[in-house]
């Protein structure tokens, strides 16, 4: 699997981004698409695909993935009233782009299940 990602053209600034946040080794940026009032993309710089390829190497980037969610959260004052952080995996878990990134919605009271289907699954 290749490591050109959409976001590794966001990090290279191939591409633009309406970038809110930014260290060594982390990138937050507005999505595109968004699904709350306040939603944004925390990425790590370094190409992880997915959650199956997070290993001791590189797992404390996942754990700076979620000291930025607190960071922004306090910044945009949504630590108090609370937010929602997602990583996808893998096809069924809705992962479209293969880099690791955390989705952070805020902004609005989430419901759960998040989707409608989960009512249907038997598990």
């Amino acid at each position: 699997m290749s490591t050109e990602t959409l976001f590794t053209k966001i990090i290279n600034r191939e591409i633009p981004a309406d970038i809110i946040y930014e260290d060594d080794t982390t990138l937050a940026f507005k999505d595109i698409n968004p699904q709350a009032p306040f939603h944004v993309l925390i990425i790590p710089k370094k190409a992880i695909a997915t959650i199956n390829d997070i290993n001791s190497e590189n797992s404390h980037l996942v754990g700076n993935l979620y000291e930025v969610a607190a960071k922004l959260a306090k910044q945009f004052n949504f630590s108090d009233d609370g937010y929602r952080v997602v990583m996808n995996c893998n096809k069924h878990g809705g992962q479209t782009e293969y880099h690791i990134h955390l989705h952070m919605l805020a902004g609005k009271e989430m419901g759960w299940p998040p989707y409608q289907e989960a009512k249907k699954l038997k598990i």
